[in-house]
C-alpha cells in the first residue's frame, strides 16, 4: 500500500507546527518503505496534488476546538470530502478539509481509497512560540504510531483521545 502522510501547519506559530513537526520526526526515524512523508506547511493546494495516486493519505494538523490540549481527533475523509463547492478560498486559506474536498473533485480515479485526518488540539498559536508540552507529547505518540502502522493499519474510530489505542 502506498501511503502519504501530509503534515499541515505553520512552523512559526507554536502548536500550529504539529503537522510539519510530526513529518520531521517520521523522517528522522525512517518511516516504512511504503510511506512518503510530505511537509504540507500552509500550502493546501499542493496537498491536493500530493494525494494523487496514493492508496491512503493521512493529514496531520493542529486544531482549536476547545478540547484538552494534546487531544488527538481522528476524522475520516468521507466526512469532509463532499463539502459544498468551495467559494472565497484563496491559496493562503486552503485548509486540510478543503484539500480533501477539492482532491475528491479534481483527482477523480486518482483520488486515494482511504483518507484520514488526525487533528491535535493546540494550546498556543502565537508567532514565535514553540510546541506546548501537551502537543509535543501528542506529536511524539502519533509519530510513533504512524511510523509503525501507517502502511498497514486500518482505523475504526472517529475520535480518539490516545493515538496509541487500537
Amino acid at each position: 500500500m502506498r501511503t502519504v502522510v501530509i503534515g499541515c501547519g505553520n512552523v512559526l506559530r507554536g502548536d500550529d507546527a504539529a503537522g510539519p513537526e510530526l513529518v520531521r520526526r517520521l523522517r528522522e526515524t525512517g518511516p516504512p518503505a511504503e510511506v512518503r512523508c510530505v511537509d504540507g506547511g500552509t500550502g493546501g493546494l499542493d496537498a491536493v496534488f500530493q494525494m494523487r495516486g496514493a492508496e491512503r493519505v493521512i493529514f496531520v494538523d493542529a486544531c482549536r476546538s476547545g478540547g484538552e490540549p494534546g487531544m488527538v481527533y481522528e476524522v475520516p475523509g468521507e466526512e469532509v470530502e463532499n463539502l459544498p463547492p468551495l467559494s472565497g478560498i484563496n491559496l493562503h486559506a486552503l485548509r486540510w478539509d478543503h484539500a480533501i474536498a477539492l482532491g475528491r473533485r479534481l483527482l477523480a480515479e486518482d483520488y486515494p481509497r482511504r483518507v484520514t485526518a488526525y487533528l491535535i488540539e493546540g494550546r498556543q498559536f502565537e508567532i514565535g512560540a514553540s510546541l506546548s508540552p501537551e502537543v509535543d507529547d501528542a506529536v511524539s505518540r502519533l509519530a510513533a504510531r504512524l511510523g509503525t502502522h501507517a502502511g498497514t493499519r486500518r482505523g475504526r474510530s472517529r475520535r480518539r483521545g490516545d493515538p496509541q489505542s487500537p
